[in-house]
Protein backbone atom coordinates (compact mmCIF):
# COMPACT_ATOMS: atom_id res chain seq x y z
CA UNK A 1 0.00 0.00 0.00
CA UNK A 2 2.63 2.47 0.70
CA UNK A 3 4.10 1.54 -2.75
CA UNK A 4 1.14 2.28 -3.94
CA UNK A 5 0.38 5.64 -2.42
CA UNK A 6 3.87 6.79 -3.38
CA UNK A 7 4.22 5.76 -7.05
CA UNK A 8 0.21 7.48 -7.43
CA UNK A 9 1.94 10.35 -5.56
CA UNK A 10 4.36 10.64 -7.45
CA UNK A 11 2.13 10.16 -10.82
CA UNK A 12 0.21 13.33 -9.37
CA UNK A 13 3.26 14.79 -8.49
CA UNK A 14 4.24 14.94 -12.18
CA UNK A 15 0.98 15.05 -13.70
CA UNK A 16 0.57 18.88 -13.06
CA UNK A 17 3.18 19.98 -15.73
CA UNK A 18 3.18 20.18 -19.25
CA UNK A 19 6.54 18.38 -21.02
CA UNK A 20 8.23 20.52 -23.36
CA UNK A 21 9.64 17.34 -25.62
CA UNK A 22 9.30 13.71 -25.61
CA UNK A 23 12.43 13.34 -23.96
CA UNK A 24 11.21 14.92 -21.12
CA UNK A 25 8.54 12.41 -20.63
CA UNK A 26 10.48 9.67 -21.10
CA UNK A 27 13.00 10.92 -17.94
CA UNK A 28 9.97 11.44 -15.70
CA UNK A 29 8.75 8.14 -16.57
CA UNK A 30 12.17 6.39 -15.83
CA UNK A 31 11.86 8.26 -12.42
CA UNK A 32 8.86 6.33 -11.75
CA UNK A 33 10.15 3.26 -12.43
CA UNK A 34 12.86 3.81 -10.15
CA UNK A 35 10.95 4.85 -7.63
CA UNK A 36 9.01 1.36 -7.76
CA UNK A 37 12.37 -0.52 -7.86
CA UNK A 38 13.59 1.13 -4.41
CA UNK A 39 10.29 -0.13 -2.35
CA UNK A 40 10.22 -3.13 -3.67
CA UNK A 41 11.26 -4.93 -0.41
CA UNK A 42 10.39 -2.43 2.38
CA UNK A 43 8.57 -5.43 4.51
CA UNK A 44 9.77 -7.02 7.79
CA UNK A 45 8.62 -10.62 6.89
CA UNK A 46 9.86 -12.98 4.50
CA UNK A 47 6.15 -13.95 3.73
CA UNK A 48 5.26 -9.96 3.10
CA UNK A 49 8.48 -9.67 1.19
CA UNK A 50 7.12 -11.87 -1.46
CA UNK A 51 3.67 -10.93 -1.49
CA UNK A 52 4.58 -7.52 -1.51
CA UNK A 53 7.29 -8.53 -4.38
CA UNK A 54 4.06 -9.99 -6.43
CA UNK A 55 2.15 -7.22 -6.55
CA UNK A 56 4.99 -4.69 -6.83
CA UNK A 57 5.70 -6.23 -9.80
CA UNK A 58 2.28 -6.64 -11.33
CA UNK A 59 1.81 -2.61 -9.84
CA UNK A 60 5.13 -1.58 -11.79
CA UNK A 61 4.15 -3.38 -14.81
CA UNK A 62 0.70 -1.57 -15.18
CA UNK A 63 2.40 2.02 -14.46
CA UNK A 64 5.02 0.92 -16.89
CA UNK A 65 2.41 0.53 -19.94
CA UNK A 66 0.40 3.55 -18.52
CA UNK A 67 3.61 5.77 -18.50
CA UNK A 68 4.22 4.44 -21.82
CA UNK A 69 0.93 5.58 -23.48
CA UNK A 70 0.82 8.57 -21.77
CA UNK A 71 4.36 9.10 -23.73
CA UNK A 72 3.01 8.27 -26.96
CA UNK A 73 -0.02 10.30 -26.33
CA UNK A 74 2.15 13.44 -25.28
CA UNK A 75 4.58 13.12 -28.50
CA UNK A 76 1.49 12.89 -30.93
CA UNK A 77 -0.52 15.71 -29.38
CA UNK A 78 2.38 18.37 -29.10
CA UNK A 79 4.33 19.85 -31.57
CA UNK A 80 8.46 20.09 -30.53
CA UNK A 81 7.37 18.68 -27.87
CA UNK A 82 4.47 18.03 -25.57
CA UNK A 83 2.82 18.60 -22.66
CA UNK A 84 1.29 15.84 -19.89
CA UNK A 85 -1.87 15.25 -18.09
CA UNK A 86 -4.58 17.50 -18.78
CA UNK A 87 -2.77 20.30 -20.89
CA UNK A 88 -1.95 18.32 -23.75
CA UNK A 89 -5.03 18.99 -26.15
CA UNK A 90 -5.37 22.70 -25.25
CA UNK A 91 -1.76 23.42 -25.85
CA UNK A 92 -2.47 21.31 -29.38
CA UNK A 93 -5.26 23.35 -30.51
CA UNK A 94 -4.27 26.75 -29.41
CA UNK A 95 -1.18 26.36 -31.69
CA UNK A 96 -3.07 24.91 -34.57
CA UNK A 97 -5.68 27.71 -34.47
CA UNK A 98 -2.23 30.19 -34.56
CA UNK A 99 -0.71 28.56 -37.38
CA UNK A 100 -3.84 28.65 -39.34
CA UNK A 101 -4.30 32.29 -38.63
CA UNK A 102 -0.66 32.68 -39.76
CA UNK A 103 -0.83 30.98 -42.84
CA UNK A 104 -4.52 33.18 -43.73
CA UNK A 105 -2.42 36.25 -42.89
CA UNK A 106 0.14 35.56 -44.81
CA UNK A 107 -2.53 34.38 -48.00
CA UNK A 108 -3.93 37.60 -47.59
CA UNK A 109 -0.99 39.44 -47.74
CA UNK A 110 0.73 37.65 -50.81
CA UNK A 111 -2.80 37.85 -52.36
CA UNK A 112 -3.36 41.63 -51.52
CA UNK A 113 0.83 42.46 -52.79
CA UNK A 114 0.23 40.20 -56.40
CA UNK A 115 -2.88 42.44 -56.90
CA UNK A 116 -1.60 45.68 -56.36
CA UNK A 117 1.65 45.15 -58.42
CA UNK A 118 -0.42 43.30 -61.08
CA UNK A 119 -2.96 46.36 -61.52
CA UNK A 120 -0.92 48.81 -62.67
CA UNK A 121 1.48 49.50 -65.75
CA UNK A 122 3.12 52.05 -67.62
CA UNK A 123 3.08 53.03 -70.83
CA UNK A 124 6.69 54.79 -72.12
CA UNK A 125 7.11 57.82 -74.51
CA UNK A 126 6.33 56.65 -78.28
CA UNK A 127 4.16 53.63 -77.01
CA UNK A 128 0.68 52.74 -77.19
CA UNK A 129 -0.92 49.85 -75.09
CA UNK A 130 -4.31 47.76 -76.15
CA UNK A 131 -5.46 45.30 -73.22
CA UNK A 132 -6.77 41.65 -73.61
CA UNK A 133 -9.29 40.62 -71.47
CA UNK A 134 -9.87 36.96 -70.93
CA UNK A 135 -13.64 37.25 -70.34
CA UNK A 136 -14.31 39.66 -74.03
CA UNK A 137 -10.99 39.29 -76.03
CA UNK A 138 -9.56 42.87 -77.12
CA UNK A 139 -10.85 46.11 -75.80
CA UNK A 140 -11.33 48.64 -78.45
CA UNK A 141 -9.75 51.31 -76.22
CA UNK A 142 -5.98 52.14 -77.39
CA UNK A 143 -3.94 53.22 -73.86
CA UNK A 144 -1.70 56.54 -74.34
CA UNK A 145 1.37 57.11 -72.34
CA UNK A 146 1.44 57.14 -68.71
CA UNK A 147 0.22 55.08 -66.00
CA UNK A 148 -2.77 53.03 -66.64
CA UNK A 149 -5.24 50.49 -65.01
CA UNK A 150 -6.36 47.07 -65.18
CA UNK A 151 -7.19 43.91 -63.62
CA UNK A 152 -5.24 41.42 -62.27
CA UNK A 153 -5.00 37.88 -64.28
CA UNK A 154 -8.27 39.00 -66.01
CA UNK A 155 -6.55 41.87 -68.24
CA UNK A 156 -3.30 41.74 -69.99
CA UNK A 157 -1.67 45.02 -71.48
CA UNK A 158 0.39 44.70 -74.70
CA UNK A 159 2.72 48.08 -75.77
CA UNK A 160 3.21 48.69 -79.18
CA UNK A 161 6.42 51.56 -80.14
CA UNK A 162 4.96 54.07 -82.49
CA UNK A 163 7.88 55.12 -83.62
CA UNK A 164 9.62 55.70 -87.11
CA UNK A 165 11.31 52.83 -87.84
CA UNK A 166 13.58 51.68 -90.85
CA UNK A 167 13.34 48.54 -92.76
CA UNK A 168 16.11 47.37 -95.49
CA UNK A 169 15.70 45.50 -98.59
CA UNK A 170 17.92 44.52 -101.62
CA UNK A 171 16.29 42.13 -104.02
CA UNK A 172 17.19 40.79 -107.61
CA UNK A 173 14.74 41.93 -110.63
CA UNK A 174 14.62 42.43 -114.29
CA UNK A 175 14.26 45.44 -116.34
CA UNK A 176 12.27 46.42 -119.46
CA UNK A 177 15.26 45.30 -121.43
CA UNK A 178 15.92 41.94 -119.84
CA UNK A 179 18.77 43.08 -117.94
CA UNK A 180 19.32 42.10 -114.54
CA UNK A 181 19.13 44.57 -111.83
CA UNK A 182 20.26 44.79 -108.09
CA UNK A 183 18.00 47.28 -105.90
CA UNK A 184 18.41 48.43 -102.34
CA UNK A 185 15.21 50.14 -100.85
CA UNK A 186 15.11 51.63 -97.36
CA UNK A 187 11.54 52.49 -95.76
CA UNK A 188 10.93 54.46 -92.94
CA UNK A 189 7.59 52.85 -91.44
CA UNK A 190 4.56 53.06 -88.27
CA UNK A 191 2.10 51.11 -87.17
CA UNK A 192 -1.56 53.87 -87.02
CA UNK A 193 -1.86 54.47 -83.63
CA UNK A 194 -5.59 54.28 -84.05
CA UNK A 195 -5.95 50.73 -85.67
CA UNK A 196 -3.45 48.82 -82.96
CA UNK A 197 -6.30 47.04 -81.95
CA UNK A 198 -6.95 45.79 -85.36
CA UNK A 199 -3.33 45.03 -85.85
CA UNK A 200 -2.46 42.99 -82.91
CA UNK A 201 -5.94 40.85 -84.06
CA UNK A 202 -4.88 40.14 -87.51
CA UNK A 203 -1.32 40.77 -87.55
CA UNK A 204 0.49 40.49 -84.38
CA UNK A 205 2.90 42.54 -82.78
CA UNK A 206 5.93 41.39 -85.87
CA UNK A 207 3.30 43.24 -87.96
CA UNK A 208 6.69 44.85 -89.84
CA UNK A 209 8.38 41.00 -90.47
CA UNK A 210 5.15 40.02 -91.77
CA UNK A 211 3.85 42.24 -94.43
CA UNK A 212 6.86 45.09 -95.46
CA UNK A 213 9.48 42.40 -97.17
CA UNK A 214 6.86 40.98 -99.55
CA UNK A 215 5.07 44.11 -100.49
CA UNK A 216 8.30 45.86 -100.99
CA UNK A 217 9.36 43.28 -103.05
CA UNK A 218 6.78 43.02 -105.40
CA UNK A 219 6.49 46.83 -105.76
CA UNK A 220 9.96 47.41 -106.39
CA UNK A 221 9.87 44.51 -108.91
CA UNK A 222 7.05 45.53 -110.67
CA UNK A 223 8.20 49.31 -111.22
CA UNK A 224 11.80 48.18 -111.79
CA UNK A 225 10.15 46.12 -114.74
CA UNK A 226 8.73 49.60 -116.53
CA UNK A 227 11.76 50.44 -116.96
CA UNK A 228 14.98 49.89 -119.69
CA UNK A 229 18.55 49.89 -117.84
CA UNK A 230 19.52 52.97 -118.77
CA UNK A 231 16.10 54.64 -117.61
CA UNK A 232 17.00 53.68 -114.08
CA UNK A 233 19.88 55.73 -113.70
CA UNK A 234 18.88 58.73 -116.05
CA UNK A 235 15.23 58.81 -114.40
CA UNK A 236 15.93 57.50 -111.02
CA UNK A 237 14.10 59.91 -109.04
CA UNK A 238 10.77 58.91 -111.18
CA UNK A 239 11.54 55.45 -110.44
CA UNK A 240 11.60 56.02 -106.29
CA UNK A 241 8.67 57.96 -106.55
CA UNK A 242 6.71 55.02 -108.45
CA UNK A 243 7.85 52.47 -106.21
CA UNK A 244 7.00 55.15 -103.14
CA UNK A 245 3.49 55.18 -104.42
CA UNK A 246 2.96 51.77 -104.63
CA UNK A 247 4.45 50.83 -101.56
CA UNK A 248 1.99 53.66 -99.19
CA UNK A 249 -0.97 52.54 -100.98
CA UNK A 250 -0.57 48.91 -100.10
CA UNK A 251 0.83 49.44 -97.07
CA UNK A 252 -1.90 51.14 -96.00
CA UNK A 253 -4.31 48.32 -95.75
CA UNK A 254 -2.56 46.50 -93.38
CA UNK A 255 -2.72 50.10 -91.32
CA UNK A 256 1.08 50.66 -91.60
CA UNK A 257 2.01 54.34 -92.55
CA UNK A 258 5.25 55.08 -94.41
CA UNK A 259 7.19 58.29 -93.71
CA UNK A 260 9.78 57.76 -96.69
CA UNK A 261 10.82 55.65 -99.46
CA UNK A 262 14.61 55.72 -100.84
CA UNK A 263 16.81 54.10 -103.61
CA UNK A 264 19.71 53.21 -101.31
CA UNK A 265 21.87 50.85 -103.83
CA UNK A 266 21.01 50.38 -107.65
CA UNK A 267 23.86 47.97 -109.91
CA UNK A 268 23.73 45.53 -112.82
CA UNK A 269 25.02 43.00 -114.12
CA UNK A 270 28.75 42.48 -114.45
CA UNK A 271 28.02 41.71 -118.17
CA UNK A 272 26.19 44.93 -118.27
CA UNK A 273 28.64 47.06 -116.94
CA UNK A 274 30.81 45.61 -119.36
CA UNK A 275 28.83 46.70 -122.34
CA UNK A 276 27.95 50.19 -121.22
CA UNK A 277 31.91 50.58 -120.38
CA UNK A 278 32.73 49.86 -124.37
CA UNK A 279 29.83 51.75 -125.66
CA UNK A 280 30.83 54.88 -123.75
CA UNK A 281 34.52 54.30 -124.84
CA UNK A 282 33.18 53.94 -128.77
CA UNK A 283 31.35 57.13 -128.14
CA UNK A 284 33.90 58.94 -127.13
CA UNK A 285 36.23 57.76 -129.84
CA UNK A 286 33.54 58.94 -132.47
CA UNK A 287 33.34 62.46 -130.38
CA UNK A 288 37.23 62.29 -131.07
CA UNK A 289 37.00 61.78 -134.19
CA UNK A 290 34.16 64.16 -134.72
CA UNK A 291 36.42 67.02 -133.25
CA UNK A 292 39.64 66.35 -135.46
CA UNK A 293 37.97 66.53 -138.21
CA UNK A 294 36.33 69.62 -136.88
CA UNK A 295 40.02 70.63 -135.79
CA UNK A 296 41.14 70.12 -139.75
CA UNK A 297 39.03 71.84 -141.15
CA UNK A 298 39.43 74.92 -138.90
CA UNK A 299 42.99 74.49 -139.89
CA UNK A 300 42.40 74.85 -143.80
CA UNK A 301 40.13 77.51 -143.09
CA UNK A 302 42.91 78.75 -141.39
CA UNK A 303 45.72 78.14 -143.72
CA UNK A 304 43.62 80.12 -146.57
CA UNK A 305 42.95 83.07 -144.51
CA UNK A 306 46.32 83.73 -144.00
CA UNK A 307 47.19 82.81 -147.33
CA UNK A 308 44.86 85.70 -148.59
CA UNK A 309 45.85 87.82 -146.16
CA UNK A 310 49.60 87.79 -147.20
CA UNK A 311 49.08 88.31 -150.91
CA UNK A 312 46.62 91.05 -149.86
CA UNK A 313 49.52 92.24 -147.87
CA UNK A 314 52.17 91.46 -150.60
CA UNK A 315 49.99 93.51 -152.60
CA UNK A 316 49.29 96.67 -150.22
CA UNK A 317 52.72 96.43 -149.72
CA UNK A 318 53.94 97.04 -153.15
CA UNK A 319 51.02 99.62 -153.18
CA UNK A 320 52.63 101.56 -150.71
CA UNK A 321 56.14 101.31 -151.97
CA UNK A 322 54.98 102.28 -155.55
CA UNK A 323 53.18 105.49 -153.85
CA UNK A 324 55.42 106.43 -151.69
CA UNK A 325 58.93 105.36 -151.89
CA UNK A 326 59.53 106.45 -147.89
CA UNK A 327 57.83 103.23 -146.60
CA UNK A 328 60.94 101.26 -147.46
CA UNK A 329 62.93 103.51 -145.61
CA UNK A 330 60.47 102.90 -142.50
CA UNK A 331 60.64 99.47 -142.87
CA UNK A 332 64.90 99.57 -143.29
CA UNK A 333 64.50 101.28 -140.21
CA UNK A 334 62.32 98.52 -138.15
CA UNK A 335 64.27 96.06 -139.35
CA UNK A 336 67.46 97.63 -138.56
CA UNK A 337 65.61 98.51 -134.88
CA UNK A 338 65.17 94.42 -134.72
CA UNK A 339 68.71 93.61 -135.52
CA UNK A 340 69.96 95.83 -133.00
CA UNK A 341 68.07 94.47 -130.00
CA UNK A 342 69.03 90.92 -131.24
CA UNK A 343 72.62 91.64 -131.95
CA UNK A 344 72.47 93.75 -128.22
CA UNK A 345 70.76 90.81 -126.19
CA UNK A 346 73.43 88.26 -127.96
CA UNK A 347 76.71 87.48 -125.33
CA UNK A 348 78.90 86.58 -128.63
CA UNK A 349 81.34 88.97 -130.86
CA UNK A 350 79.75 90.15 -134.21
CA UNK A 351 82.26 91.14 -136.96
CA UNK A 352 80.10 91.94 -140.10
CA UNK A 353 79.53 94.53 -141.92
CA UNK A 354 77.03 97.03 -141.16
CA UNK A 355 75.33 96.87 -144.41
CA UNK A 356 74.48 93.81 -145.17
CA UNK A 357 72.78 94.08 -141.68
CA UNK A 358 70.74 96.90 -142.43
CA UNK A 359 72.33 98.70 -139.58
CA UNK A 360 73.97 101.41 -141.44
CA UNK A 361 71.65 104.01 -141.33
CA UNK A 362 74.11 107.24 -141.87
CA UNK A 363 76.27 108.59 -144.25
CA UNK A 364 75.43 107.54 -148.29
CA UNK A 365 73.19 104.14 -147.20
CA UNK A 366 70.24 105.33 -148.30
CA UNK A 367 71.43 107.13 -151.23
CA UNK A 368 72.71 103.52 -152.09
CA UNK A 369 69.63 101.78 -151.18
CA UNK A 370 68.17 104.27 -153.66
CA UNK A 371 70.01 102.97 -156.39
CA UNK A 372 69.74 99.42 -156.12
CA UNK A 373 65.80 100.05 -155.54
CA UNK A 374 65.97 102.39 -159.06
CA UNK A 375 68.23 99.87 -160.75
CA UNK A 376 65.83 96.99 -159.93
CA UNK A 377 63.00 99.52 -161.25
CA UNK A 378 60.84 99.82 -158.43
CA UNK A 379 59.76 102.97 -158.96
CA UNK A 380 59.19 102.86 -162.94
CA UNK A 381 55.96 104.71 -163.69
Amino acid sequence: NSIAISIDNHHRHHNHRHYTTTEEARQSLTKCFRFVELHKYNSTTPEQNKRNSRESSKMAQRFRQAFQNMAKQVGSNMPGGGGAGGGNNGGGSRAAAAAARSITALAVAGGFSYGAYNSIYTVNGGHRAVVFNRIVGMKDQVYGEGLNFNIPWFERPIIYDIRTRPVNLQTLTGSKDLQMVTIAIRVLHKPDPDKLVWIYRFLGQNYDQRVLPSVMNECAKAVVAKYNANELLTKREHVSREISIDLRRRAGLFNIKLEDVAITHLSFSPEYARAVEAKQVAQQDAERAKYIVIGAQQEKKTIITKAKGEAESASLIGYAVKKNPGFMKLRRIDAARDIADIVAKSGNKVYLNADSLLLNLLGDADEKFEKSVHGKGMFRR
